[in-house]
């Protein structure tokens, strides 16, 4: 099974919620070529918050609003038949 960490920082405050983005990165074994990552890229499209997706050979980075969810995104990826190792997710505050 993979690992989640979520931010030390997390603030609940709603009017917060415009100064921050969130940063997920994910482990994906089992992708061998170009073909992998179109297909992970293609099944992370419906989910919703995704600001950016920056899938290699064998990890994604993904830039969020938060809605995203380790959840949402491992049942996206599942889609293409692929199992996620490791969730690292990180906020980040916008400048």
């Amino acid at each position: 099974m993979g690992s989640s960490r979520t931010p030390r920082d997390a603030s609940t405050d709603p009017a917060d919620a415009n100064l921050w983005s969130m940063i997920t990165r994910l482990t994906i074994p089992g992708m061998r070529g170009p073909h992998c990552v179109t297909a992970v890229f293609t099944a992370l499209t419906p989910v919703e918050g995704i600001a950016w997706a920056d899938v290699t050979i064998g990890a994604a980075e993904i830039d969020h609003d938060g809605r995203a969810t380790a959840e949402a995104l491992r049942a996206a990826i599942a889609v293409a038949g692929y199992e996620v190792a490791e969730v690292i997710e990180e906020r980040r505050r916008l400048v």
